[in-house]
């Protein structure tokens, strides 16, 4: 048995001449994204048009690998924005609430005012009731969709080039894959995150007044505070989920010798991958936090002094702030983020090609 069963691979994925070529459509696309098997064998992209239940419906290693290398490597990348900014914008909607409680758990001087999540949660629901747990909730919106789309994008046109690569090693396509995604993405994500953690912090007004008042006191730059941190905390958090995920995938796959993982299959993998990244990397979200909501005039400081200062006055413990809520939100966050993408994109692709098939016919015709 090997000792590392996490980096077992899946039959589909055997060593074999065209694994590079083929990697990022039988290894990183598997889970959900079941196709209908069509009854003509001739043609292997003609799907049929009523979509078919994703529960119940199935399709082979090798139909499912033609299907994916019959696009190109724009369509691949705006199929996954599509699908990442739906996806996207629903989970960050849902799971806001948490996140807000996660936020007032780390603002400077959280540890005064409130004895844990739940007292920041009922405090929060006393005096500002349940929209005190969605402000922001615009920003969030659409900073999550753009940054979303932008990252799955990303990260599909990432897996695509990639592969191309005959000599880049397989097994690092997916972390790769997701540090380009993080990197460009967080050029959106970190203005959203900062608009509504003031805004959770407790900044008066819209989201859009929010930004006008950053704005006019501090400029553009004023927008990117925390943005070393966050893409210090983004990039292991990211590389971290999302190998975690493939990495129980392919283990999962392996077990049951299935070409895709089962609905509940995925939200488990999705789970486990959120709560691994959440918890070793709830340091920096702390810290990413704290400069977020730092008073005005303090934008300057770094992320060594923040750090410093963290540990001066809270000791090592005051880095595990808010570990709880961030653990849960990340896990709930995978789970149903993995999952509503998948599902997205097997919607979006069956309409794509669906529809460029008809127009093929039409035009042969």
């Amino acid at each position: 048995m090997d000792p590392n069963p996490l980096l077992l691979l899946p039959p589909c994925l055997s060593s074999n001449s065209s694994l590079s070529q083929d990697f990022n459509s039988s290894f990183c696309s598997l889970n959900t994204l079941l196709l209908s098997s069509s009854s003509k064998p001739s043609s292997p992209f003609e799907i049929s048009p009523t979509l078919p239940n994703p529960s119940f419906a199935s399709v082979s290693v090798s139909q499912y690998r033609s299907i994916l290398n019959s696009l190109s490597n724009l369509e691949r990348a705006l199929i996954g924005a599509a699908a990442g900014g739906a996806a996207g914008a629903f989970t960050y909607v849902c799971l806001l609430p948490i996140d807000a409680v996660k936020t007032k758990l780390q603002t400077k001087g959280a540890a005064q005012i409130y004895s844990g999540a739940l007292d920041a949660a009922f405090q929060t629901f006393r005096t500002q009731g349940i929209l005190g747990f969605y402000r922001g909730v615009s920003a969030v919106l659409v900073g999550s969709a753009t940054s979303s789309a932008i990252y799955f994008g990303t990260c599909e046109l990432g897996k695509s080039l990639l592969s191309k690569l005959p000599s880049f090693p397989a097994l690092f396509i997916p972390p790769t894959a997701g540090a380009m995604g993080n990197i460009v993405s967080s050029a959106i994500m970190v203005p959203k995150e900062l608009i509504t953690q003031r805004m959770q912090a407790g900044a008066v007004g819209r989201s859009w007044e929010v930004l006008v008042r950053i704005l006019e006191k501090d400029g553009i730059l004023g927008l990117y505070a925390g943005y070393s941190a966050t893409l210090l905390r983004n990039l292991p958090a990211g590389i971290l989920s999302y190998s975690s995920f493939e990495y129980l995938k392919s283990f999962v796959l392996s077990k049951t010798g299935k070409a895709y993982l089962e609905p509940a299959q995925s939200v488990l993998c999705g789970a486990l991958a959120g709560a691994i990244s959440a918890s070793l990397t709830t340091p920096l979200d702390v810290v990413k936090t704290r400069l977020m909501t730092q008073a005005h005039g303090e934008v300057r400081n770094k992320v060594s002094e923040t750090l410093r200062q963290i540990v001066m006055e809270e000791g090592w413990g005051g880095l595990a702030r808010g570990i709880g809520p961030r653990v849960l939100h990340s896990a709930c966050f995978a789970a149903l983020g993995y999952f509503s993408f998948e599902t997205a994109r097997l919607a979006i692709l069956h309409y794509y090609v669906h529809r460029r098939d008809e127009m093929a016919v039409g035009t042969v015709a």
